[in-house]
């Protein structure tokens, strides 16, 4: 059997940082293609790029896919091509911004074969700008769920 070949596109968007904030996913397999989004009362930029991503991965149903996440975050992109995050869970994500998001994304990450691309931001990538419109909807929806790790953590300091 063939490993299915994915590409999901990513983006998330920030009304203020921290601000409202949501995200938005294109997932496409052969002619399969489907949208996904979701906005936050209060997050950051970097969480919605990040949960973008692992929203993406945990919607796969057959585990082992040849997965090429197209991201305009180089704070993902490069957390894992320039291999930060295997830096990070060495020391346990101390003094590491988003450690909920990193830990679940090592959950879903090894079960599939996944490449990550860094395309440009507000560029010429159709599918992309897909993404970043998915995104900023989702921000002015009157469906902002609540962020609970980040509002917890603003909480306490």
């Amino acid at each position: 059997m063939t490993k299915p070949k994915i590409q999901i596109y990513t983006d998330g968007a920030c009304s203020g940082n921290p601000g409202p904030g949501g995200y938005g996913i294109v997932l496409i397999s052969g002619n399969y293609r489907k949208e996904v989004s979701q906005g936050f009362r209060k997050t950051t930029n970097n969480r919605m790029e990040l949960l973008a991503v692992i929203i993406g991965l945990e919607l796969l149903k057959i585990e082992g896919s040849d997965v090429t996440v197209y991201t305009d975050s180089k704070y993902v992109s490069e957390a894992i091509n320039q291999n930060w995050i295997e830096k990070w869970q060495n020391k346990d994500f101390k003094k590491v911004k988003n450690p909920d998001l990193w830990i679940r994304f090592l959950k879903i990450y090894p079960r599939h074969d996944v490449k990550f691309v860094w395309v440009k931001g507000h560029a010429d990538n159709k599918e992309n700008n897909t993404c970043d419109r998915l995104a900023v909807e989702s921000v002015k929806s009157n469906n902002l769920i609540i962020d609970e790790y980040f509002e917890n953590e603003i909480d306490k300091n």
